[in-house]
């Protein structure tokens, strides 16, 4: 299957959506390779990257289903790169 790597940007306005976002993210782990969270507290916000080496359907889904939750907001970019990898199947 194709794999490209990508950056998912998050920005979690409400703390309230962190454990269903946390579980999101625990389904898609074999796909993440990194995670870095910045907590701005002088706005009460949250801004997460996530670097993904995974087909491009898995990373829209992730994103789809992250970007549903309330108070939650996601931005892709992906690796103009395209390599041939196997996963397993999820979402």
């Amino acid at each position: 299957m194709e794999t490209r790597v990508a950056v998912l940007g998050i920005i979690v306005e409400n703390q309230e959506s962190v454990e269903k976002m946390n579980a999101i993210l625990h389904e898609y782990a074999p796909y993440i390779l990194g995670r870095m969270g910045i907590p701005y507290r002088k706005r009460d916000i949250s801004v997460i990257s996530i670097v993904l080496d995974a087909p491009q359907k898995v990373t829209s889904a992730l994103a789809g289903k992250l970007g549903m939750l309330p108070h939650v907001s996601t931005k892709t970019l992906y690796s103009n790169i395209i390599q041939d990898d196997e996963y397993e199947n999820i979402g």
